[in-house]
């Protein structure tokens, strides 16, 4: 019975491992510690959009080996089974008053028929070369457009990643200015039990205490917010743990905008398809041109039948060389034509707003990512300052010359002065992303 017993237990052990090894999301691994670019190969990785994309251009890559089949030569083999029943009767012919002969018409009759044909088209007007053109453009489209859904997640994943480094940022700022506050509140209440202070400082300090704590919640959601974010755009069980390697970090950025803008027009995956578009509206006009040309096969086919199965007694065989040209269509190839000429314009006007679009971008990104440089500068200079201005204060209202009011409004200053620092690092960092991508880098 006890060895029953340690049976079951040992059973339902290896049955758990099981269930755990199928789910990720019981294990307990140990924490996730991630870079910039280790979140990016992950959201890559898992990104359902990007596979889908990747799907897209292998359905474009299996296009083009359609194209090219049908410049080859097809050959197709068909059999048929006939049962016939007709009414019987008879026919008698006569000549000079003479029965000649007696025909008997009707019955049932079977028919067994074999035939193998092929056609090889010689000249189609420049149809299928249009078409296949146009299947290798449409290739290159979707390639770009998984390269253009890869930049996006790309920026995704880094801003992401840049909102969890600013929300701890911030939330060790309001946990400095707690504990500089919670010291603060301690001397206060020291000075107060001597009677060197009133009431109201020890009560205004412990209100800006409970202020202080409230930031710290806020700032504590707002970071676990941003955390399940960046879990969600790399594809990240939401219960995993994960820790950033990285850091907010800044270095001078040196391009011009003109040298951006003339990258961006130069290497946007969105701005090449633009392109790549006018091409395959090209081809569209080549294959409707092509209606209007001759078109020339090349056709062979052996039949084989008789009533027996399977019909390959008798047999005869044809070799047909077909020319044809479109003379009256009541001006069907004509709007066709037209009609893909202005497919040409209309994708020409679209590079152009896409051109447009890209150089919009560029200098807004540029424009803000030089903006947030000046902040830095000037903001770490404050906090600087703001720094030494509390401690002075600080201490001289321990020494009995200063004000509480002066000890808090310093420490308010220095809250000020930290999230101004950490906002435009932040800012430099995530406009720097999104200067890459409306790059095309």
């Amino acid at each position: 019975m006890v060895r029953q017993q340690i049976w079951r237990k040992y059973l339902l052990i290896v049955l758990l491992g099981g269930i755990l090894l199928e789910n990720p999301l019981y294990v307990l691994a140990a924490p996730l510690e991630l870079s910039i670019a280790d979140s990016i190969a992950l959201a890559l990785q898992n990104s359902p959009s990007v596979k889908m994309t990747e799907d897209d251009k292998a359905i474009s890559n299996w296009a083009i080996a359609e194209a090219k089949a049908n410049f080859g030569p097809s050959l197709k083999y068909s059999h048929k089974d006939t049962r016939t029943g007709m009414p019987q009767y008879s026919l008698s012919q006569y000549l000079s008053g003479t029965i000649f002969a007696d025909i008997a018409f009707g019955g049932i009759y079977n028919s067994f028929g074999n035939t193998l044909s092929v056609n090889v088209p010689l000249y189609t007007g420049g149809g299928l070369e249009g078409q296949l053109d146009k299947a290798k453009k449409n290739l290159q489209v979707a390639d770009l457009e998984v390269e253009k859904n890869k930049q996006q997640l790309k920026l995704d994943t880094t801003t992401a990643y840049f909102d969890v480094l600013g929300a701890l940022d911030q939330l060790q700022v309001n946990q400095e200015s707690l504990d500089n506050l919670t010291a603060h509140l301690k001397s206060v209440q020291a000075q107060y039990e001597e009677g060197v202070v009133n009431k109201a400082d020890v009560l205004r300090s412990e209100v800006e205490v409970i202020n202080a704590q409230q930031d710290v919640m806020v700032a504590q959601n707002k970071y676990n917010l941003t955390m399940v974010s960046l879990k969600k755009v790399m594809s990240l069980p939401l219960t995993s743990e994960i820790k950033l390697k990285d850091d907010l970090n800044y270095q001078q950025y040196t391009a011009t905008v003109d040298d951006c803008i003339t990258y961006a027009l130069k290497n946007r995956p969105d701005v090449i398809q633009g392109q790549t578009k006018i091409d395959i509206a090209k081809s569209d006009v080549k294959v409707a041109k092509s209606n209007n040309l001759p078109q020339v096969s090349l056709a062979g086919s052996n039949n084989w039948n008789d009533d027996s199965f399977p019909g390959l007694k008798q047999d005869y065989w044809m070799v047909s060389l077909t020319a044809s040209i479109n003379v009256f269509d009541s001006g069907l190839t004509k709007a066709k034509v037209k009609g893909a000429e202005s497919s040409v314009g209309k994708a020409q006007d679209g590079v152009e707003q896409v051109r447009q679009t890209a150089a919009l971008e560029v200098s807004q990104a540029y424009l803000n990512l030089k903006v947030a440089e000046e902040r830095i500068k000037t903001s770490k200079n404050a906090v600087d300052k703001a720094q030494e201005a509390f401690k002075i204060n600080e201490i001289c209202y321990k020494e009995g010359v200063g004000k509480n009011l002066d000890v808090i409004d310093a420490q308010l200053a220095l809250v000020k002065a930290e999230t101004n620092y950490n906002q435009a690092l932040y800012d430099y960092n995530s406009n720097k992303a999104k200067l890459d991508k409306a790059m095309g880098l």
